[in-house]
């Protein structure tokens, strides 16, 4: 650099000398009009004596040397640094293979961040000297911009035109691009920038097993859950629903648990839990198929929404004011409204909980599918079992195990302090006609029986009555009754019913403000009966889909009156609907049963076991209307004979009927319903009782 300017020292006053004599010969010959001016002689350019052109070959030389000296010192340092670039990219090209052949798990690093190691080997071969000469080369500037391009594992950002699509595809071609700026701008950006999380490889995260957030949350996975998500989807199609259940089953309804599953022929029955209804037909116990239901996992991504069921999951806390659960493993759920279902749990005597660990595991309190398949197994494998209870539950397992009885070699034992079956609902004259018919299903009925101790001994255990009575029996299964499941009261700061028990709610079925009850475990108000708190299929399916539409903003109240069943096999049963209580005073209307008037053929006729989920308000009208019409047609005298055939039991409180028992009398429901719904006084029972056309054969 030092030589040039010694020699450009030397040469400046020549040209200086050149550069004004064609300037003034040009411009005298433009003033003159002439369009292309004349060039000097190369003889007159120069500052000598005319004809003297040897200081102009020698400042040719010079300058053409110069130009030359330079351009060979740009070509060998930018020669240099692509070799260095190159080098680079071919190590950390290596550097992929290696990682890709060693596994994912080695292989990558941390989302969203480059490499540490190949980022400081970067920065440290980029010399201050080397970019500072490529920065300055005007001819390598890039004049527009590329789309980024991914590096890959590293996950540095590459911009810049040098790279063409095929360049980027593979890691090794990068070294083939043209150097200079562009390249080396590349590099300090991705040695130097983090890249951005959109510019990394798409991962799809692992969705979480138990959604954080649930629009519409049904706790307890029982009929009232699965109405409510019915009638919620019913009026809004693209809903989200959740239900979580401590159970480890979906949805299923809970009377074949009693009835029609323990007269199937098939022997898997227990793991099919399908069942032949008293018209032949076959059905699940189950109210839809695994495959209408969503994974919960999926349920926030789900297009269109649907219903998840989290199964084997309870819920141990209610944060009211932050609209979110707890559940037994930790996890939480937050929720934008939310439904209470939990229904009960069975009741247990105090005298079985005092009496020890061998007396509870020989111990069945029925109410799940789990329970079924237990006793299922016991009656097959034991000698004798008793039942204590003579309600609903007790009487129809002591019928069912009853008829087993004798091809099994099993004794059925039946206890319970009433003085029939069903003491505490039907009258005394057909609660003992109840009782003879258990009998003759080959059980022993023990009635006047009040439990004064339980113990295990000898390998049996012994139940021993206040009378002094001691029964002797291999296994015990108590119907005494359930006990609402209010567990979430506290958390949740809700209220619930000294009398009744369960959570009391409004009209609308609603406890707090996003919050509603459905079910055994809602103590409702009935505007025609008062409050009360109901424990049967039908009533979980009304008040479940009830509250299904006010969670929705229907804001209606409840005013449907639920109906009950039992049937003892499939020759007796009843349907009961309002207060049924056998301390009211009540009126039978009697008559002789036809081959008709079974569970079995009401079946046949309706096509469906379970009755109930064919009941519907808006026939009630109709079809009082048109029985009333013809009620002032003579009948027959009732007539009060002992086997009972089919009947009509009406409950009385202040001589407006309040509740109505239909004796094998099916399909008029609608009746009784509206009866009650009227609330007035009758003087002649008898002409009421024709409404139901218990005198048609």
């Amino acid at each position: 650099m030092f030589q040039c300017k010694t020699v450009w020292n030397k040469m400046a006053p020549l040209a200086r000398a050149s550069s004004t004599l064609c300037r003034q010969s040009g411009k005298r010959e433009v003033l003159r009009h002439v369009r292309r001016p004349v060039l000097a002689h190369q003889a007159l350019m120069s500052s000598g004596a005319t004809g003297g052109g040897m200081e102009n070959t020698l400042y040719v030389l010079l300058v053409g040397a110069t130009c030359l000296g330079g351009g060979v010192f740009v070509y060998r340092t930018l020669s240099r640094d692509k070799a260095r670039y190159d080098d680079r990219l071919s190590d950390i090209s290596s550097r992929w293979s290696e990682q890709r052949e060693q596994g994912p798990a080695q292989a990558e690093p941390q989302q969203g961040a480059a490499d540490p190691s190949i980022t400081e080997s970067v920065v440290k071969e980029v010399s201050p000297e080397a970019s500072e000469t490529a920065f300055k080369v005007p001819t390598l500037e890039v004049a527009t911009e590329a789309p980024a391009v991914e590096a890959p594992v590293t996950g540095a950002r590459i911009t810049g035109t040098c790279l063409t699509d095929a360049e980027s595809a593979d890691p090794s071609s990068l070294g083939e691009s043209e150097p200079g700026l562009a390249a080396w701008q590349n590099v300090t950006e991705s040695a130097s920038d983090p890249p951005p999380a959109s510019a990394m490889s798409p991962v799809e995260p692992a969705l979480p097993e138990v959604p954080e957030h649930a629009p519409y949350l049904l706790i307890g996975g029982g009929t009232a859950s699965f109405a409510a998500a019915r009638s919620i989807r019913a009026r809004d199609p693209g809903a989200r629903v959740l239900i979580v259940t401590d159970e480890a089953d979906l949805p299923y309804m809970r009377p074949p648990l009693s009835k029609e599953l323990w007269f199937s022929d098939d022997p898997s029955v227990t793991e099919t839990l399908r069942f032949k209804q008293w018209n032949g037909k076959e059905r699940s116990i189950y109210f839809q198929p695994p495959s209408f239901y969503v994974s919960p996992r999926e349920l926030q991504t789900v297009e269109n929404g649907g219903v998840a069921v989290l199964m084997d999951r309870k819920v141990t806390h209610m944060d009211v004011r932050g609209s979110k659960v707890k559940l037994s493993d930790g996890t939480e759920i937050s929720y934008d409204k939310c439904l209470i279902a939990t229904g009960g749990v069975p009741r247990n005597l105090q005298v079985i909980e005092r009496a020890g660990e061998e007396v509870k595991k020989r111990t069945t309190l029925f109410r799940k599918i789990e329970d079924f398949r237990a006793l299922e197994k016991v009656s097959r494998e034991l000698k004798s079992i008793t039942i204590i209870g003579g309600g609903f539950l007790g009487s129809e397992l002591a019928c069912a195990l009853g008829r087993r009885s004798a091809d099994l070699g099993l004794e059925v034992v039946q206890m319970f302090p009433e003085k029939g079956n069903m003491g505490k609902v039907l009258p005394e004259y057909l609660s003992n006609w109840t009782t003879e018919k258990v009998k003759k299903e080959g059980v022993t009925v023990l009635t006047d029986a009040v439990v004064k101790n339980v113990s295990y001994k000898d390998g049996k255990v012994q139940i021993r009555m206040k009378d002094g009575r001691v029964v002797k029996t291999d296994h015990v299964v108590a119907a005494v009754g359930l006990e609402p499941n209010v567990e979430l009261a506290r958390s949740a700061g809700l209220e619930v019913d000294s009398d009744f028990g369960g959570y009391r709610v409004n009209a609308e079925l609603q406890a707090r403000a996003n919050i509603w009850v459905a079910g055994d475990a809602a103590c409702f108000y009935d505007i025609k009966l008062g409050r009360r708190r109901v424990e049967h299929h039908d009533h979980a399916v009304v008040s479940g889909r009830l509250a299904g539409e006010n969670m929705t903003g229907a804001d209606k109240p409840y005013w449907h009156q639920s109906m009950f069943w039992s049937d003892l096999g499939p020759d007796v049963g009843y349907e009961a609907i309002g207060i049924v209580d056998s301390n009211l005073p009540t009126v039978g209307v009697f008559t002789k049963a036809t081959a008709k008037d079974t569970p079995r053929a009401v079946t046949e006729l309706s096509g469906t076991g379970i009755r109930s989920e064919s009941e519907t308000e808006a026939v009630a009208g109709a079809v009082a209307g048109a029985v009333a019409g013809a009620a002032g047609a003579p009948a027959p005298p009732p007539q009060q004979k002992e086997d009972y055939g089919k009947g009509v039991i009406f409950y009385l409180r202040d001589k407006v009927v309040v509740g109505i028992v239909l004796w094998n009398v099916f399909n008029r429901m609608p009746i009784a319903r509206k009866i009650i719904k009227d609330g007035e006084e009758h003087a002649d029972l008898n002409e009421v009782a024709k409404l139901f056309n218990i005198h048609d054969d």
